[in-house]
C-alpha cells in the first residue's frame, strides 16, 4: 500500500524545493504543492514532480464562480496531479461544475477532487468572526462535508478531530485528508486543531499532511520513517 503521508512543500522557490525532493522516495510519501510554491514555480514544477513518480496534491483551494473554477480544475487535472481541491463554501453549483469539468476530460486516471471545509488554523472565535452562526467548528465542517458528498466529490480536508464523526455519517469510502498533523513533541506553529499521526490514523483519517515538522527537521528521512510507521 502506498504511503498515507503527504509532505507539504512549503518552500519559496522551485530550486529549494527540488533540493529537498531529491532526497525523497515516491513510495514513502506524496507531495503537496500550495500557493507559495505554485506562484513562484508555476505548473512546470508540478509536471517535474509528476514525472519523477510522485503523487501530487495540488492545494490551490479554488473558490470562484462555477465557470472559472471548472476551467481551473481542467487545467490542474491536465498536469497529471493525483488530487486537487476546491472550497466547499463555494456552494453546490461550483462543486458540481468542478466535478463535471474533470469528468469531461475523460482522463485514464482522473485526479481525486476534495473540498476544504474549515481551515485547521481556525478556532471557534475566528469562525464566528466571519459570520458563520455555529457554536463549534465541527458543526460547519460536518455541514460542508455533507454538501461536498452530495455533489459527488471524493472527500474533504478536515481536522482529525472531526474524523470519527465524518466517517460514521459519510461512510468509509469518503476520503478524509488532514493538515494540522504534528508528531508528538512538535510545535503547533499556526495550527490550532491538531493531532498526532498515530491518533489521526486511529480516528480514520485516510491521508495526513505534514510540512514543517519534516521539512525543517535535522533528519527529515527519520521523521518520515517514524510517521509512516505510526500510520501503518
Amino acid at each position: 500500500m502506498s504511503s498515507r503521508l503527504i509532505i507539504a512543500l512549503d518552500f519559496p522557490s522551485a530550486e529549494q524545493a527540488l533540493v529537498f525532493v531529491k532526497t525523497l522516495n515516491p513510495q514513502e510519501c506524496k507531495l503537496k504543492v500550495g500557493f507559495e510554491l505554485f506562484v513562484a514555480a508555476g505548473p512546470d514544477f508540478v509536471r517535474v514532480l509528476v514525472a519523477r513518480g510522485f503523487d501530487v496534491f495540488l492545494d490551490l483551494k479554488f473558490h470562484d464562480i462555477p465557470n472559472t473554477v471548472a476551467g481551473a480544475c481542467k487545467s490542474a487535472a491536465r498536469l497529471g496531479v493525483w488530487m486537487l481541491n476546491v472550497h466547499a463554501s463555494g456552494g453546490p453549483a461550483m462543486l458540481q461544475a468542478a466535478g463535471q469539468a474533470i469528468t469531461e476530460l475523460d482522463l485514464a486516471k482522473p485526479p481525486l477532487l476534495i473540498a476544504v471545509t474549515v481551515l485547521t488554523s481556525m478556532d471557534q472565535a475566528q469562525l464566528q468572526a466571519t459570520g458563520v452562526p455555529v457554536q463549534e467548528p465541527w458543526q460547519q465542517v460536518e455541514h460542508l462535508a455533507k454538501l461536498a458528498k452530495a455533489q459527488g466529490l471524493d472527500g474533504v480536508v478536515c481536522s482529525a478531530q472531526e474524523a470519527l464523526a465524518l466517517k460514521k455519517s459519510l461512510g468509509q469510502d469518503f476520503i478524509l485528508v488532514t493538515p494540522g498533523i504534528r508528531p508528538a513533541g512538535s510545535k503547533a506553529d499556526d495550527q490550532t486543531r491538531i493531532m498526532t499521526p498515530r491518533a489521526a490514523r486511529q480516528a480514520g483519517i485516510d491521508y495526513v499532511v505534514v510540512g514543517r515538522p519534516i521539512t525543517q527537521a535535522p533528519d527529515p528521512l527519520a521523521v518520515i520513517a517514524a510517521i509512516n510507521q505510526d500510520l501503518r
